[in-house]
């Protein structure tokens, strides 16, 4: 870890250890994601190229994460369309965090996302989830 880095309470240390080696080196800010409906931090997932939408295994409660909801349309689907994220185990139940990697200003350059497997504990983070500044790269 940064000696700046900022982990929220609530965020599993093996998926915060897992998100600030897959971000640039520089500081992170990383956030767990929690549903505003029942307070929940298990999801099933969509992810593609554009972003990712993430659905309360408890409650059924849906959010975008990060700003994924910009960029979430049909348009920029192409020949991406959303799909269910899923752990090697067979699996489709996740915690999440996000991280956000700081500028030296403290703007946000990168938001990664993260997810960690209920069932094995196994984190990936998706191919569609950083973004730099203005745009989510593949």
């Amino acid at each position: 870890m940064h000696a700046d880095d900022q982990v929220g309470e609530g965020v599993p240390a093996e998926l915060a250890v897992f998100l600030r080696g897959a971000v640039d080196g520089r500081p992170v800010k990383i956030a767990p994601s929690a549903c505003e409906g029942c307070g929940g931090g298990v999801f099933f997932v969509l992810v593609n190229a554009s972003g990712a939408e993430r659905e309360c295994s408890g409650c059924g409660s849906r959010a975008f994460i990060a700003d994924s909801e910009e960029y979430w349309n049909e348009e920029s689907w192409e020949d991406d369309e959303p799909g269910a994220a899923g752990c090697p185990c067979g699996s489709e139940e996740f915690e999440a965090a996000v991280a956000f990697s700081l500028g030296d200003d403290g703007s946000v350059r990168w938001v990664t996302v993260g997810l960690q497997c209920m069932k094995d504990g196994f984190c990936q983070a998706p191919g569609f989830v950083e973004t730099e500044l203005g745009g989510f790269l593949e």
